[in-house]
């Protein structure tokens, strides 16, 4: 019954290890957990049946967890967790050419600072001069930097 319950300790320990590198990585507390689990089952060995039986036990217990994670990171499952593609375009693209400086614009959103505004039927993403602008206000193009356009509230 012994021999189980080492068994099960090393085996759920290299699981929590294998976990943390593929699905949890940087956390830290799975595979720490994972190592303890392990390191006890181990260590229940060298217990209950002694030095020999004990260090056959620790060499196939590191043994099975080098197995296990190279067979993990081998097996590309962790490429159907990562992103392929990357998100290049910005909001206001080629949307900002018509935009001039003092043009008024309805909030459609709250700005703090970031927020959206109508422009001829066309969405666009502002930023304010760093106030708070509420919800339906009209807004005046103060400044345009790149694709962003900076406004102020109209007084």
């Amino acid at each position: 019954m012994e021999w189980l319950l080492i068994i099960g300790f090393i085996l759920f320990g290299t699981a929590l290890v294998v976990a943390e590198i593929l699905f949890v990585p940087g956390i830290f507390i799975a595979g720490s957990i994972g190592v303890i689990i392990a390191g006890y089952g181990v260590y229940t060995s060298y217990e209950s049946f002694g030095s020999t039986v004990g260090t056959i036990t620790l060499v196939a217990t590191v043994f099975t967890n080098v197995l296990a994670i190279y067979f993990s990171l081998r097996g590309n499952s962790w490429n159907s967790f990562s992103l392929k593609e990357s998100h290049i375009s910005r909001f206001n693209d080629e949307r900002i050419l018509d935009v001039k400086l003092g043009e008024e614009f309805k909030t459609i959103s709250v700005l703090k600072p970031i927020g959206k505004v109508i422009h001829n039927g066309i969405e666009l993403e502002v930023k304010s001069s760093g106030d708070y602008i509420e919800e339906n206000k009209i807004v005046y193009v103060s400044k345009i930097d790149k694709n962003l356009i900076i406004v102020k509230e109209r007084k």
